[in-house]
């Protein structure tokens, strides 16, 4: 494998830690392991993406946004995985809007 392609990866390191997450403490994990991992990881982020890309195009849009990867996983047939990336969006949004309200009302506090 060259330097771009290399480079155009998820890092190793990472895919390795999510990997040890599922395993029990005690599962070693080869290299060759972890590089399968990786190239079929970022694989998978690269379809995905591209079929949510190919929405955008189609719609006149530049920005790839979270309905767009839920839309992309149901059309390619992921269909378990567009569920729960659906419930993550939602709460995802849940706690930045809550956020968004805690700043607010912060920052007129903070005003005389």
């Amino acid at each position: 494998m060259d330097d771009d392609q290399q480079e155009s990866m998820l890092p190793i390191a990472n895919v390795g830690r999510i990997m040890k997450q599922i395993l029990p403490q005690t599962a070693k994990i080869s290299k060759e392991a972890k590089q399968t991992m990786q190239e079929c990881s970022t694989e998978f982020i690269s379809f995905v993406t591209a079929e949510a890309s190919d929405k955008c195009h189609k719609e006149n849009r530049k920005t790839v946004n979270g309905d767009d990867i839920c839309w992309a996983l149901s059309t390619l047939g992921f269909d378990n995985y567009a569920e729960a990336i659906v419930r993550y969006l939602y709460k995802y949004r849940e706690a930045e809007r809550h956020k968004a309200n805690q700043n607010k009302a912060n920052s007129s506090q903070d005003k005389p």
